[in-house]
């Protein structure tokens, strides 16, 4: 993976190299396990196009066994984050990611709707702590300076998921339908084979991470004090906050403002993840493999625009705008794919449109909700934002499934995820101007 370490334009050559050390460290290794992370949580919409004939489910009852998946997250995911906390990043992410590897990969022993829904929400509970806590992992380790940088690389793995995923599902629901193996169907094969690394990954982080600055041994007692003195500065430049309790950062209105924010366009981004494999397949492109390889396109597009997009963001120093205008593309995709009346090609380029804008988002709206939140209230406030978002992720699936199964189209739950992130685009544009323009 490029790191494109020179393109740290505004620090010293010193600051370069040891940011890109840190960098070459932390960063390819967990980008895989995020990789799988997200895989392992929509690798369901493949499985999907054989699993519902086979079990008898209904796609409201898929869309509800998708979405119940983040009931789980929403409960777990402040304990989860607070356990980090306690025993350290390396210890709980090596945990949480052997128990959801088994969770995804008993998935293939599912036989009805109900025992569906279980896993999923067991599922959910297990992937809670990961992405909020590396969230916070990361700005523990990276000065604000680069982090946008630093999130897009790390969340590049989303789309790439998509670009390597799709292809890999179609080819395991092709291949293993011609030719069954173990008396099992295509759609169990591939929940072990996409499940099972995840398992042996989440043993490497025990091996690959340091909880703190201070415990890398591969850092020298000098890199060690420069970063440990850019992260003060940063923390130096942020509103204070008086105490860390939950209490007090359930009052902070901006955990609120921004968790909105947050939910406004992750709507789009799951109803994309859940449902992209139908839109595809209903295009009559071809056969499994090809709707997999199809639904690539979009997704690389994605990872193509996300880096670019972080590079600007950090060059810039701009944060509003660079979060606006993705936000805005993915409501204008969401449109043109509602609208494209039948042409698998014009929905296409929606999607494609929509999966830049959306999933470009994501790593442009943690850097800005990082300036508007103290390290006192971070622990709590990153975890409650991202529990809003994850709201989006039940209700999306859900309601795309629903919409589908009473209008027999997905048509009018596109059209309501566009209008929602475009409010959410205004909404964000409006509530943080006043305190950006400050600073």
């Amino acid at each position: 993976m490029e790191t494109n370490i020179a393109a740290f334009s505004n620090e010293s050559s010193s600051s370069k190299a040891l940011y890109g050390k840190v960098i070459r460290r932390i960063i390819p290794y967990m980008f895989v396990c995020y990789l799988f992370n997200y895989l392992d949580r929509v690798n369901v919409g493949f499985a999907k196009l054989h699993m519902l004939q086979d079990i008898g489910m209904s796609e409201a009852a898929y869309g509800l066994g998708a979405g119940i998946f983040f009931i789980g997250y929403l409960v777990f995911g402040l304990p989860s984050n607070l356990m980090l906390q306690r025993i350290g990043a390396r210890r709980w992410v090596a945990i949480i990611m052997v128990l959801w590897g088994i969770l995804s990969t008993s998935l293939m022993f599912v036989k009805t709707a109900e025992t569906f829904y279980v896993l999923r929400f067991l599922t959910g509970a297990a992937e809670a702590g990961f992405f909020p806590g590396l969230i916070l992992y990361f700005t523990q380790w990276f000065p604000a300076s680069i982090r946008g940088r630093v999130m897009a690389l790390f969340m590049s793995a989303i789309p790439l998921s998509g670009v390597l995923g799709g292809p890999l599902s179609g080819w395991i629901l092709e291949a293993f339908s011609s030719s069954p193996v173990g008396g099992m169907a295509a759609w169990q094969w591939l929940f072990v084979i996409e499940g099972v690394p995840t398992i042996l990954l989440g043993a490497g982080v025990y091996f690959i991470l340091d909880d703190r600055v201070q415990d890398a041994r591969w850092l020298t007692q000098e890199e060690k004090n420069v970063i440990i003195s850019d992260l003060a500065a940063d923390e130096a430049k942020k509103p204070s906050c008086k105490a860390e309790g939950m209490k007090q950062v359930l009052k902070n209105k901006w955990v609120w403002i921004l968790g909105l924010i947050y939910f406004s366009f992750q709507g789009g981004v799951y109803a994309i993840s859940f449902w992209l494999p139908t839109v595809i397949k209903s295009g009559n492109w071809g056969g499994m493999f090809m709707v997999g390889s199809i639904t690539a396109i979009p997704y690389a597009a994605a990872a193509l625009f996300m880096l670019f997009m972080g590079r600007s963001a950090d060059a810039s120093g701009e944060r509003r705008w660079h979060l606006a205008v993705p936000m805005i593309m993915s409501a204008v995709g969401l449109a043109v794919t509602a609208s494209a009346g039948g042409s698998s090609t014009t929905a296409l380029l929606g999607l494609t449109i929509a999966t830049m804008g959306a999933f470009t988002a994501l790593p442009m709206f943690w850097p800005l909700s990082s300036s508007f939140l103290s390290t006192a209230s971070a622990v709590g406030g990153v975890a409650v934002i991202n529990s809003i978002g994850q709201v989006a992720g039940f209700a999306s699936p859900y309601f795309v499934g629903w919409i589908k199964d009473t209008t027999h189209s997905t048509d009018a739950a596109w059209y309501f995820l566009s209008a929602l992130t475009l409010l959410g685009a205004l909404v964000m544009l409006l509530a943080t101007k006043k305190r950006t323009s400050r600073s």
